[in-house]
């Protein structure tokens, strides 16, 4: 089965998250390692959040990849999210560049080493939960000790030429406001607004994005670079704001009554990230400050995350990006946030790098080219063999 079939078949096995049931694609990961002889275990939870990690000795490099995919509304879409149809040079699909594709050009480079007589000291960790904070998925398997610190390649999509080699922190939090109800003919001298004490923490974060966190001078040229990127996949300018302010993002809010009542009650899922040179505590402390009449539960916390571009797996990583390109590799900082925060924390070193059409990511259409799937497998072939040599 070549790359492109391997995609389209994990796409065509639905794993979105919520609600997050992995059991089928860790199932068809299982029988396609047993068949190459690679010995694998199932580490699961309720709900049929399955993780699957390899085993084995003298394990030297960690693949890592989530099996978990956001949901999708087939209205819109050229070719059904769960079809996995090949055409026009891409494999279609929910996952195909977030990052099915990805798991699929790993294990296929993988494969493809046993089958020429190579025995890679690599082990696999495939994870069922990526998409809803890795409770059940990494943060699991680093809980049990699992996974031991070592290099680390996640084969989550980049562009490329550029290996993602850090990313912004993340405060992620649910808060509950309370208010006191009162007539609303009356407000504001009578009552006090649950709403409006949502509505004046959004102006106080307002504040906090409008003032930048330059980075060190030894950030400055990745920030310079990351800023390019960012203007270059996306077509729109700003990504020097976007890696050096705090940007945040109100994404539910509900809450009041009747609109003739003073709102008792609003509920906000807030999702911050944290630039380089910006404190966190110091962030959450103002935002504590700032809805004093709230109840906050913290969901997702991380300082922003680096790998040294001088470590041994982004100087490994790179020199196989430019011998398959045929063009210098450029690290570059990563905007949102991934599995890598967590296992960096625990002292791994970690890269990023996967193939995939990343404004397609989330969204309508998703897709991943083949040639940048055969691409990525001659990649990783290359690191895998460097690691095992």
């Amino acid at each position: 089965m070549d790359v492109a079939r391997l995609t389209s078949s994990l796409i065509r096995i639905r794993s979105e998250n919520p609600p997050g049931n992995t059991a089928d694609v860790v199932a068809f990961i299982t029988e396609f390692l047993n068949s190459i002889g690679v010995k694998s275990r199932v580490v699961a939870h309720p709900g049929g959040r399955e993780n699957l990690i390899t085993t084995g000795p003298d394990t030297r490099l960690l693949l890592c990849g989530h099996i978990d995919v956001v949901p999708s509304i087939p209205d819109d879409w050229t070719h059904d999210p769960h079809s996995g149809e090949i055409a026009g040079g891409y494999v279609w699909g929910r996952g195909a560049t977030d990052m099915k594709g990805g798991c699929a050009a790993l294990l296929a480079a993988y494969r493809d080493l046993v089958e020429s007589g190579v025995e890679p000291k690599a082990q696999f960790a495939f994870v069922c939960d990526e998409e809803t904070g890795g409770e059940h998925g990494i943060r699991s398997l680093l809980a049990q000790d699992l996974l031991k610190p070592c290099d680390c390649l996640i084969a989550e999509p980049t562009p490329a030429m550029s290996p993602a080699v850090g990313q912004k922190g993340l405060y992620r939090v649910n808060l509950s406001f309370r208010g006191r109800p009162g007539h609303s003919s009356l407000y504001p001298l009578v009552g006090k607004s649950a709403v409006m004490a949502a509505f004046d923490l959004i102006g106080y974060l307002r504040e906090v994005h409008a003032h930048p966190f330059p980075p060190g001078e030894d950030l400055q040229p990745l920030v310079a670079q990351s800023a390019r990127l960012f203007s270059e996949t996306f077509g729109i300018e700003g990504g020097d704001n976007i890696l050096t302010r705090v940007m945040f993002n109100p994404g539910r809010i509900e809450g009041g009554e009747k609109a003739n009542i003073v709102a008792e009650q609003c509920r906000m899922e807030l999702d911050v990230r944290v630039p380089w040179g910006c404190s966190l505590d110091a962030l959450r402390r103002g935002i504590a400050e700032h809805a004093p009449d709230a109840t906050i539960q913290e969901t997702d916390v991380a300082e922003p995350s680096l790998t040294p571009p001088d470590a041994r797996i982004v100087r490994t990583l790179c020199a196989e990006v430019e011998r398959v390109y045929g063009a210098p590799a450029v690290p570059f900082l990563q905007w949102a946030a991934s599995d890598a925060k967590y296992l960096r924390d625990k002292g791994f070193d970690v890269v990023e790098y996967g193939p995939g059409e990343i404004p397609t990511l989330h969204a309508v259409d998703e897709r991943v080219s083949i040639e940048q799937l055969k691409r990525a497998v001659d990649v990783y072939r290359g690191v895998i063999r460097a690691y095992s040599g």
